[in-house]
């Protein structure tokens, strides 16, 4: 089933950062925007339509080679032999998305955006995909809510899956809690948690196409408990996730429209932008808010020329710098149509020099567990004076427990006395800041977790 689908696609898929530079394996060029792009790269992606959707190959679980072709309105697989049982998690989820999706962030979305927002009301969404007779897969649209503004990381409010179109003994995270009518259809409705909540619409008839509001799944969401109005929306995507197979699955076209009567209006410009408390490693970023037509719904927080994420308020603080190291800031507001301001004034800052003292701590918490495994998540934490710029944890699985899957790290060996090492991207820890990394384990039998955690920094 593809419960397990669910909890690796997302986590894994944080590698779509690394993948934001690494992006196109197999292109005459990885510029934004092109069509007829063939992306064979696991965690490769590109951008369609100016950089308003990102299209992922996302080859999360599976090592075989998975190849996608970008056009200027979605993409089709035109390589793929996975053979996973259907039992257990697929190998990949190909899709294109609308919004951000660990730290990779389509252009002009406007998202993060809080449900409480009236412009959240008037978001609709089409797809339109190609199907095929053969293999085992789901067509299935993914939406993701937090608790908090956040473009990157692990999202822990709600994910709500809609599946249009299914092949092959498969079935969502948890368990069937009721059926619902919404868009003229007939709905399973599948909830389970698994450190989130995992909210799934499951069509009773196949569709290859769908067209809908986004908050008619999310209210029914709200009504069954499994949602909040006070989260954010962080992303809207559509793909499909396939177990055997699957060449010629494919979206053909997909959109996400604000239906708000085609504002055109950008916000006004945010003044008098300021830096405050500055250290070695972080900045306080302040500035006036903007004013728009409709409304604001964030502002992005520009450093050295590329937007890093887009934050609510007037207000952030910048960490994971470099001591000693010149910067420069700006924000800029946008609203719900995607309309983006111009930029602030720039305020330049030269971070203080690094100091001694360098060290982290490993933390473990099980978010989710089985009679035949579990999943465990890490929290490594600065404990130090200065940033440091890698971290290693070395801890004991119990006898006979196996690491099945992993993210946010470089795990090895899978079993015994086992060393997680940090990635590129997360390495680089101001003090007290955190990350966090995770795996699923295997186990024969009983409760038993590892053991004798110990973290390492330089």
């Amino acid at each position: 089933m593809s419960t397990l689908s669910t909890l690796m696609k997302r986590l894994i898929a944080i590698l779509a950062l690394l993948a934001a530079t690494v992006a196109i394996a197999v292109s005459p060029a990885a510029s934004p925007a092109l069509a007829d792009v063939t992306v064979c790269e696991k965690f490769g992606s590109t951008t369609i339509q100016s950089g308003r959707y990102v299209v992922q190959n996302n080859v999360w679980g599976d090592d075989t080679l998975q190849c996608i072709n970008v056009t200027s309105t979605g993409f089709s697989i035109t390589t793929a032999s996975h053979n996973k049982p259907t039992n257990g998690s697929p190998g990949a989820y190909p899709s294109v998305y609308f919004g951000c999706h660990y730290a990779n962030c389509s252009s002009g979305s406007g998202l993060p955006m809080q449900a409480t927002n009236p412009a959240f009301n008037n978001l609709n969404t089409s797809v339109n995909m190609t199907l095929s007779s053969s293999g085992v897969w789901n067509a299935s649209y993914d939406i993701w809510l937090d608790p908090t503004p956040r473009t990157d990381g692990q999202n822990t409010g709600a994910e709500i899956m809609i599946w249009l179109a299914r092949l092959g003994p498969i079935q969502p995270v948890g368990s069937q809690v009721g059926t619902v009518n919404l868009n003229g259809a007939t709905w399973q409705v599948w909830f389970g948690n698994i450190g989130w909540n995992v909210v799934s619409y499951v069509r009773t008839s196949n569709t290859n196409t769908l067209s809908f509001n986004v908050n008619s799944f999310f209210s029914d969401a709200v009504s069954r408990g499994y949602a909040q109005r006070a989260w954010y929306l962080t992303s809207i995507q559509a793909g499909f996730e396939p177990w055997v197979g699957q060449t010629g699955l494919g979206v053909n076209t997909f959109s996400v429209t604000s239906g708000g009567g085609g504002d055109t209006t950008p916000p006004s410009t945010p003044a008098n932008l300021a830096a405050s408390g500055v250290t070695s490693s972080s900045v306080n970023l302040s500035w006036s808010p903007s004013t728009d037509n409709v409304g604001v719904t964030g502002y992005d927080i520009i450093r050295n020329g590329s937007v890093t994420n887009t934050v609510t308020g007037t207000s952030t603080t910048v960490s994971g710098l470099t001591p000693s190291t010149s910067y420069q800031f700006a924000v800029r507001a946008r609203d719900a149509a995607g309309n983006t301001s111009g930029n602030s004034n720039t305020v330049t800052v030269m971070t203080l020099p690094g100091t001694g003292g360098g060290g982290c701590s490993a933390t473990l918490s099980v978010p989710s567990s089985w009679g035949g495994g579990y999943v465990a998540d890490i929290r490594v934490t600065n404990t130090g004076s200065s940033t440091i710029n890698v971290w290693t944890v070395t801890f004991t699985l119990p006898s006979g427990q196996t690491i099945t899957n992993f993210w946010n790290a470089n795990i090895s060996p899978s079993s015994g006395a086992v060393t997680a090492r940090s990635m590129s991207y997360n390495g680089t820890l101001a003090p007290n800041a955190s990350t966090t990394f995770g795996f699923q384990a295997s186990r024969p039998s009983g409760t038993a977790l590892p053991t004798n955690f110990t973290c390492t920094a330089s």
